[in-house]
């Protein structure tokens, strides 16, 4: 079946990727060709997520969905601005995870584990036994390209609401999404080729978006599309991708 970090490693030009996974890309392609550089504003919107988060003197970070790496990765970003920065990779798929281990985890303070956001209870508790990250300092939540394939009956506001309640007031949490403001003909394209697969995808609206920063201060400009939080007057696409970035009040 098509992976969407395989998918997505595609776009961005890797080659950890399988022909079905390029077929599906092609196919995404054909009805918006500009999926490719949406995927490189969606890299930069994770970039400028950590560098506003270690600004602030976050030192922390959570990258929930992580995928396959790619450069410029989590602790690279963050390592430049707080060369003692924790980084931790988590994902699902155990491609994924051989990757970001093999990779990644080479070095102290960055670590990769294979869980499943589904499952806060499980990531958070291994978090914590481990000594990954300290829940009584602020940590950055990154959550990119992830939530969009949690069906509703999983709760995401849920999921969401229990790795809130134990971040330290001045954590940051980044988000991107997939929006119904994506062209129609794409929409039925992506969920024609992922239905019953672990990449189908929910098309939420900004509304929906907002709600899962309950508890966090959105930062300025709020809930947009990915390229709207770069520098430059930067196109608009036919998959529509929100992001959008909040801090955790005192």
């Amino acid at each position: 079946m098509p992976s969407s970090a395989r998918i997505y490693d595609y776009m961005l030009g890797g080659k950890d990727n399988y022909d079905i996974d390029r077929a599906v890309a092609h196919r995404m392609l054909a009805i918006a060709p500009d999926t490719k550089t949406l995927a490189w504003f969606i890299r930069q919107f994770l970039v400028k997520a950590v560098e506003m988060a270690a600004d602030a003197g976050v030192r922390q970070f959570i990258d929930l969905g992580a995928g396959i790496p790619t450069s410029p990765n989590v602790h690279e970003t963050a390592r430049k601005i707080e060369p003692s920065a924790r980084v931790v990779y988590i994902d699902n798929d155990p491609i994924v995870y051989t990757h970001c281990d093999a990779l990644l985890a080479r070095s102290p303070g960055v670590e990769a584990l294979q869980a499943d956001i589904r499952q806060p209870d499980d990531i958070i508790t291994r978090l914590k036994v481990g000594g990954l990250i300290d829940f009584n300092e602020p940590v950055a939540l990154l959550i990119i390209g992830v939530l969009h394939y949690v069906m509703d009956e999983e709760d995401p506001a849920g999921i969401l609401a229990e790795f809130r309640d134990v971040m330290a007031p001045g954590s940051f949490l980044a988000i991107t999404h997939a929006s119904g403001d994506t062209h129609p003909d794409f929409i039925g394209q992506s969920q024609e080729d992922t239905n019953n697969s672990p990449s189908q995808v929910v098309y939420r609206t900004r509304e929906e978006t907002t709600a899962y920063f309950d508890g966090f201060d959105l930062i300025d400009p709020g809930i947009v599309p990915a390229q709207d939080w770069l520098d430059g007057d930067l196109p608009a696409t036919r998959l529509v991708i929100y992001g959008g970035i909040g801090r955790k009040a005192g």
